[in-house]
């Protein structure tokens, strides 16, 4: 690969994926998928150009995986929540990678908009899912667009597992 930021970006979203992968279960002691038609495997998809549907795919996420330097979170939580739709998809987070940590201290940026609605989908009230999931808020003046919250991977592993188990499970 020529472009090496292009490159670490593509592992940033290999390592991601393979995390998840791994915590959830989807994967032997080798890292080898055990069932590849399984519709809960964590997917990098193939690029669609104009119509992008997102890095990595866990479902009902569309995660926008970031390795960079100077992070814009407001400006990839939008990117995210436009490549779910295109994907089909519900929700749309943003992951950015944390200089020289362990890839379960990625930080997970989620809308207030589909924060509320995973909320409301699990039935939690704000501060049990706030305190469950390990999220913080970020307020960047007073344009509601520019708020969002944070967790890392690890928490959001456990997010992930638990509205597969409430609403994906059969």
């Amino acid at each position: 690969m020529a472009n090496p930021n292009k490159a670490k970006g593509t592992q940033w979203e290999s390592d991601v994926r393979d995390y998840l992968n791994k915590e959830l279960g989807q994967v032997d002691e080798y890292g080898k998928l055990l069932d590849p038609f399984d519709a809960h495997n964590v997917r990098r998809p193939a690029q669609e150009g104009a119509a992008d549907v997102g890095d990595v795919h866990a479902v009902p996420f569309v995660l926008e995986c970031k390795n960079v330097k100077s992070p814009a979170v407001p400006t990839f939580l939008r990117q995210a929540e436009v490549e779910a739709r295109h994907a089909g998809f519900p929700y749309g987070v943003a992951v950015v990678k944390v200089p020289r940590a362990n890839v379960r201290r990625g930080r997970v940026h989620v809308s207030v908009r589909t924060w509320t609605r995973v909320r409301h989908a699990l039935g939690l009230p704000s501060q049990a899912f706030a305190d469950r999931y390990g999220f913080t808020v970020s307020l960047r003046g007073l344009d509601t667009g520019k708020w969002y919250l944070t967790t890392d991977l690890e928490h959001f592993r456990l997010l992930l597992a638990d509205v597969r188990a409430q609403h994906y499970a059969q």
